[in-house]
């Protein structure tokens, strides 16, 4: 694990045990089960999103396939059309995941989603998709949140 990705699992083994579960809405996870979705911090529901500050987002699951890599994508969707959100780690398996992904194992995915001061101030849904070797999602989840300065 390189140092970047043992400062983000750190960051959020830390602030796991102040982190609220985050209403979200299943869109197609088909080789996994979203257990729950933590967003650290996010008081308030949708999260308020500061321009500048990222937050951490740990999505734990159990998978029901074998996998050898995972990937991450984030898209904002804004008025139905997906727009991508650049997260620092693609790959799931520098993130808080020890691959290969084994079938019927319960996994902890941690990563960041930074907010860019440019980023207009709206309110939109983020899809945060977790894809394995066939490129099937394990795990795809929307939720609420709002973009403010």
């Amino acid at each position: 694990m390189d140092v970047r990705a043992g400062i983000i699992v750190l960051f959020f083994l830390m602030e796991f045990t102040c982190a609220e579960p985050v209403k979200f809405l299943d869109c197609g996870s088909t080789t996994g089960k979203v257990v729950t979705v933590d967003i650290t911090p996010c008081p308030n529901q949708p999260c308020e999103l500061h321009k500048g500050v990222s937050y951490g987002v740990n999505v734990t699951f159990n998978s029901d396939v074998l996998s050898q890599t995972s990937t991450a994508l984030v898209h904002g969707i804004i008025a139905g059309v997906p727009i991508p959100f650049p997260i620092p780690i693609e790959d799931g398996c520098k993130s808080g995941i020890v691959c290969p992904i084994q079938q019927q194992h319960k996994y902890n995915y941690v990563n960041l989603l930074p907010v860019k001061t440019q980023y207009p101030s709206i309110k939109l849904v983020v899809e945060w998709e977790l894809r394995d070797d066939n490129n099937k999602d394990l795990f795809c989840i929307r939720f609420p949140v709002k973009i403010v300065s």
